[in-house]
């Protein structure tokens, strides 16, 4: 120990530069490491101080030595300023493990209240100043400059406030008094939005602490997804009510749990507006997951014969007729051409629960999903897998067509449906005549056989859109 006692100025100032080196160079994620070593260094340091006749409690004792004296006062200031980082610290890592990250803003304010009162302690013990005299200046002047810096002032404890009971974090997707956006970061003056239209929100902390907080993140798998839809007051609710839970069942996306419903919203003089609604595990996909939703509300609203123009009406009679101008294949035939397969196609009820299309079967017609929701599902050694929900409009028993092939999945009803079968002669005659048709269905037959292999590789995560509903969009 008489090596360190022979030179504690040195010794500490070796001390103070291997603790910055330790701390800079020790990995983010060893925290209660890096904060241990600046414990222990302070330790052995506070060691040095003491055993060289340094008290930071009273002024130096070496009147007769000028050197030593500076050198006392010197390590009795440092000793203040050392202590006071090493309080912070603790008290940071204490801050840390309780409330996460967050803290970060109170870690601030109370290291710089610590590191006051080390300045006040070591003005008053070391350097031997009027305290009492320096603290009133100090308190006057801090009432002036808290009345000049009031509005800052409020947004840096406002943000302490918003720090410490978290209604929202960074990479929350929040409404704060009005502005919607992603949260980008909080710093001690405002709270920075990343917004829809890619542009930077600036909220000052005490509007954000006031303001209606809308936290859209939480509970983080748990998400409502809407849709408006207007319908003419001579239709039956009943009838609208039925077409929109069938399209909350089309979705895949949407959880079980809660349930989705559709409810009648209000009723104006000519329209009446109903909504329905789900949630979604994933934020990301609320804009999809709507698009879907809307494109599934028409789709089953036509099958179902109800317009939403009051001034239209669909005829029942032509409905398989309307219906093929909804599938895809068929758009290269003429007005003539759909008239003479409308007038073949042949309807038959399912009830829910009941096999459409049973897997390994080879069907004798083109099927055409009249109205109802078609679930899709594949074999596999763990279970059957849903590979996506079909809607009015698409089709099923493509590979009997094209080659005579066995259906590749399971088609289930469940909703009641109404299936338009279209004969499979009649389907190879529009080929002969028409090489499109063949065309789109070869590539729907590969495309669906490509996701076929995407849902069994991916299985059991469930499937959202981009299984067989999609399939059609894009071809």
């Amino acid at each position: 120990m008489s090596i360190f006692l022979d030179h504690p100025l040195s010794w500490s100032a070796l001390l103070l530069v291997s603790d910055a080196v330790l701390w800079h160079l020790a990995p983010f994620r060893q925290r209660i490491t890096r904060v241990a070593v600046r414990l222990a260094l302070f330790a052995l340091f506070s060691v040095i101080v003491f055993n060289a006749g340094v008290s930071p409690l009273q002024p130096p004792l070496f009147t007769d030595d000028r050197v030593a004296q500076l050198g006392a006062t010197a390590l009795g200031i440092v000793w203040w300023l050392y202590a006071a980082r090493v309080l912070t610290e603790l008290i940071g890592l204490a801050l840390m493990r309780r409330i996460g990250h967050s803290g970060r803003l109170l870690q601030d304010v109370i290291g710089a209240l610590v590191f006051l009162a080390a300045i006040v302690a070591a003005a008053g013990y070391v350097l031997e100043l009027p305290v009492k005299g320096l603290l009133a200046t100090s308190g006057v002047v801090a009432i002036v400059v808290g009345l000049a810096l009031q509005s800052t002032l409020s947004d840096v404890f406002s943000g302490i406030v918003l720090n410490t009971t978290k209604p929202y974090q960074v990479d929350d997707w929040v409404v704060i008094d009005g502005v919607e956006g992603k949260v980008l970061d909080i710093d001690w003056r405002a709270t920075h939005l990343l917004t829809s239209a890619g542009s930077t929100a600036v909220v000052p902390n005490s509007v954000a602490a006031k303001a209606k907080i809308v936290n859209l993140s939480r509970p983080g798998n748990l998400h409502g997804v809407s849709i408006s839809i207007q319908v003419p007051n001579h239709i039956r609710p009943r009838r609208v009510l039925d077409a929109l839970e069938r399209t909350l069942q089309g979705s895949s996306s949407l959880l079980h749990d809660p349930a989705p419903r559709a409810a009648l919203k209000e009723t104006g003089e000519s329209m009446s507006e109903y909504v329905a609604s789900g949630f979604i595990a994933d934020l990301g996909k609320k804009s999809e997951v709507r698009n879907q939703l809307f494109d599934l509300a028409h789709r089953h609203l036509e099958a179902v014969g109800i317009s939403r123009q009051p001034d239209r009406v669909i005829e029942s009679a032509s409905r398989a007729r309307a219906l093929l101008d909804e599938v895809k294949i068929f758009r290269s035939l003429s007005e003539q051409e759909r008239d003479q397969i409308a007038r073949s196609m042949v309807a038959r009820q399912y009830a829910a629960g009941e096999v459409v299309l049973a897997h390994d079967e080879v069907p004798d017609s083109l099927m055409v999903i009249g109205t109802g929701v078609i679930s899709v599902t594949l074999p596999d050694p763990k279970g059957p897998v849903e590979a996506g929900r079909m809607g009015p409009g698409e089709i099923m028993g493509e590979e009997s067509v094209l080659t005579d092939s066995p259906s590749l999945a399971t088609f289930t009803a469940l909703t009641s449906s109404i299936i338009y079968q279209i004969d499979k002669a009649l389907t190879r005659d529009c080929m002969v005549q028409r090489a499109e048709v063949g065309q789109a269905l070869s590539k729907l037959q590969a495309v669906r056989q490509q996701s076929s292999r995407m849902a069994l590789m991916t299985a059991p995560a469930p499937i959202s859109k981009g299984g067989f509903l999609s399939w059609l969009h894009r071809h």
